[in-house]
């Protein structure tokens, strides 16, 4: 009854022309805000399942075994159990080295083999540790000038082992072996603009926050507040792109994290864009909107990243 309830209820919108949203009520999302200074799990209502307190955040994480990977604010790791147990933590400001150091987490990532990458910004380096947080790897990175507040964004290990960096300061992602060497480096371009200070609707420049490689071979590009994702083929030709005002009644701001779903689809985040556009979207490759999710009640303008979980 639920499921032909809901395939009327679909073909009512199909027949009122507002389906470019389709139902989705088993979806979950988990979020953090650091406006809000919260991470939460929501389900399609919006009801809060699971939440804690945030300083800081760019990046988590919901782990195969339940458990939530996510910082507390820009040194501080953590995985918690759902029912909110600590069983791991890191704390980049102190540990292996980095004592009265000024470095900040923006990225991270669990590992297939239990191992814990963290990417340091200021220090410009990947490390991978253990759960005792001893450093098995470490692959230093490129920078010109660094900065812990703008060495890097999203860093994503690809299946071949190698590592997408961006490094948001120089606008280009740079693709890192295991000896620290550039395999791959893609430039984010301007389109011909000239550069406009901010993180808004208004603002504009090359600011790269998320790059992940596809199923494809190719690489998608959240080009931050170029408000844009382009990907990318190996020989650095644009070869799909969605730009800031492409999507029918919907703008594109800060474009951070990125995900590949199963369907081939993309989940995009798009932070700073205010309160008319939804913070979180999933896309087609026909430029459709099948799914999008505002919430300025548990949330607000500042969601960085998400993780969608059907």
């Amino acid at each position: 009854m639920k499921r032909l309830f809901k395939t009327l209820l679909v073909a009512a919108l199909v027949l009122g022309g507002m389906a470019s949203v389709p139902l989705k009520a088993d979806r979950k999302v988990l979020a953090a805000d650091y406006s809000k200074k919260r991470i939460a799990i929501v389900d399609a209502d919006k009801k809060i399942l699971w939440e804690h307190p945030v300083k800081q955040i760019h990046d988590l994480r919901q782990l195969p075994n339940g458990n939530i990977l996510f910082q507390t604010s820009w040194t501080k790791l953590v995985e918690m159990t759902p029912e909110k147990e600590i069983v791991w933590q890191y704390d980049s400001a102190v540990r292996n080295g980095n004592k009265g150091k000024k470095v900040e987490v923006h990225a991270f990532q669990r590992l297939e083999n239990g191992v814990t990458m963290i990417a340091e910004s200021g220090t410009s380096r990947i490390i991978e540790v253990n759960k005792k947080g001893k450093i098995l790897h470490e692959i230093p990175l490129k920078v010109k000038d660094p900065h812990p507040h703008r060495d890097t964004r999203m860093v994503r290990r690809t299946p071949s082992g190698t590592y997408l960096v961006c490094h948001e300061a120089e606008g280009k992602v740079s693709e890192y072996g295991r000896d620290g060497r550039i395999v791959w480096e893609y430039e984010v371009p301007m389109f011909g603009k000239k550069p406009q200070g901010g993180h808004g609707l208004e603002a504009f420049g090359n600011a790269v926050y998320g790059a992940i490689r596809l199923k494809n071979g190719n690489t998608l590009v959240a080009t931050g507040n170029g408000h844009s994702v382009l990907e990318v083929a190996p020989e650095k030709a644009v070869v799909w792109s969605i730009h800031q005002d492409d999507l029918e009644g919907i703008r594109l701001a800060w474009v951070t994290t990125l995900e590949e779903l199963p369907n081939g689809n993309f989940v995009v985040g798009n932070c700073h864009a205010g309160p008319e556009n939804p913070q979180i979207l999933e896309i087609n490759r026909k430029k459709q909107v099948v799914w999008s999710y505002k919430d300025f009640d548990n949330f607000g303008n500042a969601l960085p990243c998400s993780q969608v979980i059907d």
